[in-house]
């Protein structure tokens, strides 16, 4: 049975998505492996068979490798210091990139498991008000039968009362179906393998901490998942464009030659690079700046659009806290009505439609109240969304 809290920390857990997803880490960890990785040596091979038998020494084949020139070559590409710095650098500061998108992975799915707690805790809820409501009328019902036969009551307020009650069955029927269906996503995004249920005992809104607007808002800016996302994409961007910077210069190729010409042995050496008169990597080293500037520009968008979620939520927050404490004196006249009208009723003091009015007015009011709850308890975990917070519960 799962509180708020239980089921956000077994979707964290449990989550074939997420778990899917924390695997671009170990993806990003090997990444740095092959970042401290050196160029392999190259070997290379030529050999030169003379095709003219006239041409051979006297007394040798054509095996003998006095009719044979041979070319054996070692070499080894040069990386320079700073381009295996910062390659091992931006590989690095990747893993960072990684986990913080994981962490806003969590951020998200933590939001959608607590909605659709929330959504099942209303819907449970309301199900046991109509379950409730549904009850009473049956009995009603049940006693506007023995009334009837005792001719206490017309035919119609029985009938009035029968509709009442099949409208509620065909409400029920509702209920039941949304209830499970929100049940099925529930257990989908938890990642359970058994059946789930929710606490309906254990209170919604576990702790907003009692502080100011601003704090919020510095609270979002400073560790909100998607801000330090864009944040760590700017310090790999930053390695990357050095990286790219390394790139252009050229890469030297050296190495030694063995080289046995018509039995006789050569040695020598074997040096190459390439002339940086055309490409220099201009578009990769563009590219990487462009995408730097991208980065940072992403990041005062992110921290604007923090400041206004932020406010936002929390001036929500705030208006459903006080519509819910309203509701208190609301739900307390109607059940007093409710039971007047009813008790008058019986003793043949009012109408079964003055009855049904109070019936429906409790009912009602009820439902009302469930919404708002449901739209208070949003409200909260929407701003624990967009402060951040939501990631420590």
């Amino acid at each position: 049975m799962f509180t708020l809290s239980s089921a956000i920390d077994t979707a964290r857990q449990s989550s074939p998505v997420l778990k899917a997803q924390y695997m671009n880490i170990g993806a990003a960890r090997a990444d740095v492996v092959t970042a401290r990785l050196r160029p392999n040596p190259n070997l290379n091979n030529q050999t030169l068979q003379l095709a003219d038998a006239g041409q051979f020494p006297p007394g040798t084949k054509w095996s003998d490798n006095n009719n044979r020139q041979v070319w054996w070559q070692l070499t080894k590409p040069i990386q320079w210091p700073a381009q295996r710095k910062y390659k091992i650098e931006s590989a690095i500061r990747n893993i960072a990139v990684a986990n913080n998108t994981y962490e806003e992975n969590v951020r998200n799915l933590s939001m959608n498991v607590g909605s659709s707690w929330i959504s099942t805790w209303v819907l449970e809820k309301k199900l046991a008000l109509l379950q409730q409501s549904r009850a009473g009328l049956d009995s009603l019902v049940k006693i506007n039968e023995a009334r009837l036969k005792n001719q206490v009551i017309a035919e119609t307020d029985l009938a009035r009362t029968q509709v009442l009650l099949q409208q509620y069955n065909l409400q029920l029927t509702v209920f039941f179906q949304d209830y499970n269906n929100e049940l099925a996503t529930l257990k989908l995004l938890t990642g359970a393998a058994d059946s789930v249920q929710v606490d309906t005992g254990s209170i919604a809104e576990v702790l907003v901490p009692a502080v100011t607007l601003d704090s919020l808002i510095n609270q979002g800016i400073e560790n909100r998942s998607d801000v330090m996302l864009v944040k760590s994409t700017i310090a790999q961007s930053a390695s990357n464009v050095q990286y790219q910077q390394s790139l252009s210069w050229p890469q030297p190729e050296l190495g030694v030659i063995y080289n046995p010409q018509n039995a006789i042995p050569y040695v020598g050496f074997f040096g190459t690079i390439s002339l940086p008169i055309f490409d220099r990597n201009q578009g990769q080293i563009k590219k990487a700046r462009i995408q730097k500037a991208q980065a940072e520009q992403s990041l005062q968008a992110t921290q604007l659009q923090v400041q206004t979620d932020v406010s936002t939520a929390y001036k929500t927050y705030l208006a459903q806290k006080n519509n819910i404490s309203r509701y208190e004196g609301v739900l307390r006249q109607s059940q007093q009505i409710l039971d007047h009208v009813k008790y008058t009723y019986l003793h043949g003091g009012t109408t079964i439609i003055d009855f049904l009015d109070a019936q429906r007015s409790w009912y009602d009011t009820r439902l009302l109240y469930y919404d708002a709850l449901q739209s208070y308890y949003q409200s909260y975990l929407q701003l624990l969304f967009v402060t951040g917070l939501i990631n420590r519960l």
